[in-house]
């Protein structure tokens, strides 16, 4: 017989942790999909805009992997100077309007996933979590011209917003540890939902934040919280700015763009049409087709990518 695991054991609670009532616990896990680093950004602005304590950390030493995802050092000279502490971390933070809410942020387990949720939940009722909400950015054949989209998705229907048409239907897809802890809360009533930014597929390994921004608007509107992203709206326009001026420097890749245009703003004008990535018979266009010639540009760039 196996012994039982204390999913207590995988964490920590920091000293003199204070009691919450009804609060929102927001996750972004680093080692799964993030398309333009949208998860990413969105909780490095969280963490760098808004007051917060540290109230719980996990020990990634038995949930990390450190041959599949090595540890950054610095070497200098004759020495190891620095070592970059991998971290899984739960803060509690306040937000525009003085509100509590929780963030889970760091990297993703590799292994003890199961007991993961399980400690997910012991913490969920100990500072009486309301909400879970993931956030992340998936890669999508849209133009950087045109709004950005969200699939939204919750252990009830009822806590997103899905009055627009839906992207994705019903499909197999890798699991991570982020979508196994949603999955298994709703299994066991609690609330949780989740929310992919829709990023064009050209720019999904540049840090874009625009996804940012889009992912935090639904967060809140979601949830209530006071999110301002005055900081990410500036590095927005400049990243724009650098994305505009490559465009205009290679005729081949304003045609990739103008074609997904058109491939955008038919999704949003046809009656019946089912899919944002298919054409008019259904077929789905491979990213190959859609874009080559645009990531062939950006990897012959010198210059580094937007806002990397």
């Amino acid at each position: 017989m196996v012994a039982r695991k204390d999913p207590k054991a995988l964490y920590e609670l920091a000293p003199g942790t204070p009691g919450l009532a009804g609060v929102v616990l927001l996750h972004q896990l680093e080692g799964f999909m993030d398309a333009g680093g949208a998860g990413r950004l969105a909780g490095e602005h969280l963490l760098d805009q808004f007051d917060h304590r540290l109230v719980a950390s996990f020990d990634v030493d038995r949930l990390i992997d450190y041959r599949s995802r090595r540890p950054t050092m610095t070497f200098d000279k004759d020495h190891y100077e620095h070592y970059e502490d991998p971290a899984l971390d739960l803060h509690l933070l306040t937000d525009g309007a003085g509100k509590s809410f929780l963030l889970l942020d760091g990297l993703e387990p590799d292994r003890e996933w199961e007991l993961f949720a399980a400690a997910i939940r012991t913490l969920i009722d100990h500072f009486d979590v309301r909400l879970t909400v993931g956030m992340h950015g998936i890669p999508m054949g849209i133009p950087h011209t045109r709004p950005l989209g969200i699939t939204a998705h919750a252990t009830n229907p009822d806590l997103v917003d899905t009055t627009d048409q839906p992207v994705l239907d019903r499909l197999q897809v890798p699991s991570s540890a982020a979508s196994l802890l949603e999955y298994r809360l709703g299994e066991w009533g609690y609330d949780a939902a989740g929310f992919a930014v829709h990023v064009p597929h050209y720019l999904a390994s540049s840090l874009y934040p625009q996804a940012a921004i889009r992912l935090l608007r639904a967060v809140s509107e979601a949830t209530g919280l006071v999110l301002p992203d005055t900081e990410l709206r500036d590095a927005a326009r400049r990243a724009s700015e650098d994305i505009d001026r490559q465009v205009q420097e290679s005729s081949e890749v304003e045609d990739v763009v103008r074609a997904l245009e058109r491939q955008y703003d038919a999704f949003n004008v046809t009656e019946g049409r089912k899919n944002l990535l298919s054409d008019n018979d259904g077929r789905m266009p491979t990213a190959d087709e859609l874009a080559a010639e645009f990531e062939r540009f950006l990897a012959d760039q010198d210059a580094d990518p937007p806002n990397s």
